[in-house]
């Protein structure tokens, strides 16, 4: 059997020892390193003779039960007179601090691909060539040694040699999970409605290698559906890793419940669950340094004692396992997850460690060579996070704080940020002048652009320097703000608006990623296939549109697999636009007492905006009393939603909501928890100048750009609400959505089929009329 390794993770694990120091770390080259790489090696292809860029190499060595097959890919690789196999390496340190042995891995990693070329090319030397590139000065540095043939083969045998354990183990772990697969069946006796369709498809969009978009409603078992045709499509050697991507706790849970149901059926197959690191730091403050955290002190050498221990003992990697390791080996927990996430089959993590440059997992993602099958669970939430991901922003009160803070203290850096300031002020100035709050800008000034990047290079040395103060974390956020900034500078094109706002008394540079497609079509292109399922990914082409998808993706539909009639729908026609508010709310709040008192049960009311659902708050215990209700607050911690959500337990809850907020999605109030929800609205996005700006980029696409800013983004809303109530074969209940708009034809499009039994009402009377008739005829049955 063969098992394939990148030679960076086998360079690492041999030779990294010490502690982990995150006090400051390079992050912008990790952010701008593929773009040093392209604009280098573009260059030494004009340049040089016989220059060859990402060449591919493999060797593989033979054991006695499996062959360990190594690959990677060289920077470049001149074919000319001599041969040198060149390593590209980005970093913000002045380059006068680095030399020859700045980093051993970094000539580790290009020594073992000149030795990979020693042996395809029957070589008795070679050169080996380091380039170290300066992201904040723009300047060069080159280091050079010549190898004798024999002298790389000792150097990587002894890798080889400390890497074998391992190579053991996974080799004699994969034929262990294969044959579990092999025998594994699906975990229930009987497939729902549409369930093994799912599966089927998920299956062939694996083995085709393609995405494929799923409309698949609440109860058909998407979750199940997708993990476990992935599983078998592992344990035939048509994948490596499954990645289950998720946007809420509540989603990953569900995941870790799939995979458990499989492991109770007898596969074996590891699962890591990677939780931020904010969250599951032992600290009360992070701090990633060996004076202040023992559990990142010494933390390679302890990991590379333990971790064949930990992989031998532990299949679930979820946080409570994860924590209960790290306390036991005295190893930093997050750095742990991230580890055996090589080392694991699934791994259930947040969209970002694919999609966002800045935390994806390179070691899996990028260098190995792994694979990976990627599924999105609640895809419809990742526009929005995409276009967050791919932005980038300025804030000037931010630059005037970190000003403050450096005056006398750092100088320079501090008049620099006084020209980043100023050139901010100009900005303001010039829409005072026009006597306008917001302006599109065609591109960010050159000369702001200049002084951003002295800011890096100077603040570099101030971080590395001055790790002690006690306002370090501030100036690093604002470091790889700019940083970020100035990546998205390097990144914009024809799928980006520039624009400046000076609304809120401050002025803010924004960098908006209206259209992502680009940017996830290119981190989908770096998978095997992709499978992207929400409940409400309606209109299809809405999505596919965004999310990278093409006119020959692959698409599904599926039905509801529960009773349509268990649902009893209601539309009452009230105006509930903001100019009409004033008018209707007597009668909104007058329909929410009806609709509670028709019977006893928990209900949730949701609202567009957290002033229409606090006015009408008022207005209900004004009028009824607040005897069993409960409000959503803003900015709610994960004790106080567990806490909201825990009145739910009780009996005849009316709980007043936000639509799209903390409890319109991933949140399961099975059976009584919830009989009912009454949505205000159609969920509009609040006008704002960034919503009007999505609006006129895609008419100018020749799509109806106020659909793609406002309709769609605010029916998902609706559809999240309305589903909260049915979540399983038993669960009854009653929807009423309370605004004329959604009697239009527009809207009526955008209903799933499963709405096809919806009444439509004139008044409140006739609403509680239907309502009572409906619980009526339940009673009965």
């Amino acid at each position: 059997m063969i098992i394939s390794m990148s030679v960076r993770d086998i360079v690492n694990f041999s030779l990294y020892s010490g502690s982990i120091d995150s006090r400051y770390v390079g992050k912008s080259r990790a952010l701008q390193g593929t773009l040093i790489h392209k604009k280098i090696q573009e260059k030494n292809i004009n340049d040089i003779k016989g220059y060859e860029k990402e060449v591919s190499l493999s060797k593989d060595f033979t054991f006695d039960n499996f062959t360990l097959r190594v690959e990677g890919r060289a920077d470049g690789v001149i074919y000319d007179d001599e041969v040198i196999v060149e390593e590209i390496k980005t970093t913000n340190k002045n380059l006068m601090y680095v030399d020859k042995d700045f980093n051993e891995l970094h000539w580790a990693q290009a020594k073992f691909y000149a030795y990979i070329i020693c042996c395809e090319k029957n070589l008795k030397s070679i050169k080996v060539r380091l380039i170290y590139y300066c992201i904040v000065t723009d300047e060069i540095k080159k280091f050079e040694e010549q190898y004798s043939d024999r002298e790389l083969e000792e150097y990587i045998t002894k890798i080889i040699a400390d890497f074998k354990q391992m190579a053991d183990y996974s080799i004699n772990w994969r034929m262990l999970r294969n044959k579990s697969i092999d025998n594994i069946e699906f975990p229930f006796v009987n497939y729902r409605e549409g369930q093994r369709n799912l599966s089927v498809a998920v299956y062939n969009t694996i083995k085709e290698q393609k995405e494929l978009f799923i409309k698949a409603p609440t109860g058909i078992g998407k979750t199940i559906s997708t993990i476990f045709p992935a599983v078998k499509a592992v344990g035939q050697n048509k994948i490596d890793k499954i990645f289950y991507l998720t946007a809420k706790t509540i989603t990953r849970t569900a995941a870790e419940e799939a995979f458990k149901l499989l492991r109770d059926k007898k596969l074996k197959f590891k699962i890591v669950t990677l939780t931020a690191k904010e969250k599951i730091c032992f600290n009360e403050e992070v701090k990633c340094n060996p004076e202040e955290c023992k559990f990142a002190c010494n933390y390679y050498d302890k990991l590379k004692i333990s971790l064949h221990d930990i992989l031998l003992q532990y299949e679930n990697f979820n946080r409570e396992s994860i924590e209960k390791i790290a306390k036991k080996y005295e190893i930093c927990p997050f750095e742990l997850s991230l580890e055996i996430a090589k080392w694991c089959d699934g791994i259930i993590c947040d969209y970002n460690y694919i999609f966002d440059p800045s935390a994806a997992l390179k070691t899996i993602f990028e260098d190995s060579n792994d694979r990976l099958t990627v599924l999105i669970d609640e895809a419809h939430n990742l526009v929005g996070r995409a276009r967050e991901m791919y932005s980038g922003e300025l804030i000037k009160s931010e630059i005037l704080k970190i000003k403050k803070l450096l005056t006398g203290k750092a100088p320079k850096i501090s008049g620099i940020l006084g020209k980043i300031n100023s050139e901010l002020i100009s900005y303001r100035r010039e829409l005072q002048e026009e006597n306008i709050e917001y302006k599109v800008i065609n591109e960010v000034s050159s000369e702001l652009k200049k002084n951003l990047r002295l800011f890096l290079k100077e603040t570099d040395d101030f971080l590395v320097k001055n790790q002690s103060l006690d306002y370090i974390k501030d100036v690093m956020e604002l470091y790889f703000n700019i940083n970020n900034f100035m990546n998205v500078v390097s990144e914009i094109d024809n799928n980006y608006v520039n624009y400046v706002d000076t609304s809120n008394k401050d002025v803010y540079v924004k960098l908006f990623c209206i259209d992502p497609s680009k940017k996830l079509r290119e981190r989908m292109d770096k998978v095997s296939s992709t499978i992207l399922f929400s409940a409400t990914m309606l209109p299809m082409t809405y999505y596919i549109s965004l999310l990278g998808g093409d006119d020959n993706t692959y698409r599904m539909f599926l039905e509801s697999p529960f009773n349509k009639e268990n649902l009893s729908i209601n539309v009452l026609p009230l105006s509930t636009k903001y100019k009409f508010r004033e008018n209707t709310l007597e009668d909104v709040i007058d329909a929410i007492h009806d609709i509670k008192n028709a019977k006893k049960g928990n209900y949730i009311v949701f609202f567009p905006s957290y002033s229409y659902m606090n006015k009408a708050y008022k207005h209900y215990i004004d009028k009824y009393g607040s005897e069993n209700t409960i409000l959503q607050q803003s900015d709610m911690s994960e004790k106080l939603k567990e806490d909201f959500l825990e009145y739910f337990d009780e009996n005849e809850i009316l709980a007043f909501c936000v639509m799209g907020g903390l409890f319109s999605e991933g949140i399961d109030l099975k059976g009584d928890k919830l009989i009912g929800t009454v949505i205000i609205g159609v969920g509009l996005p609040q006008v704002c100048f960034e919503q009007e700006l999505i609006k006129d980029y895609f008419n100018k696409k020749s799509v109806n750009g106020y659909d793609y800013a406002y309709t769609y983004p605010g029916m998902n809303k609706v559809l999240q609400a309305v589903g909260r109530v049915i979540r399983t074969e038993e669960d009854e209940g009653v929807a009423i959505l309370v605004d004329d708009r959604f009697l239009s034809m527009k809207y009526k499009e955008l209903m799933p089929s499963e709405w096809s039994n919806l009444h439509v009402v004139k008044n409140c009377e006739e609403l509680i009329n239907n309502v009572d008739e409906f619980w009526k005829v339940k009673n009965q049955m």
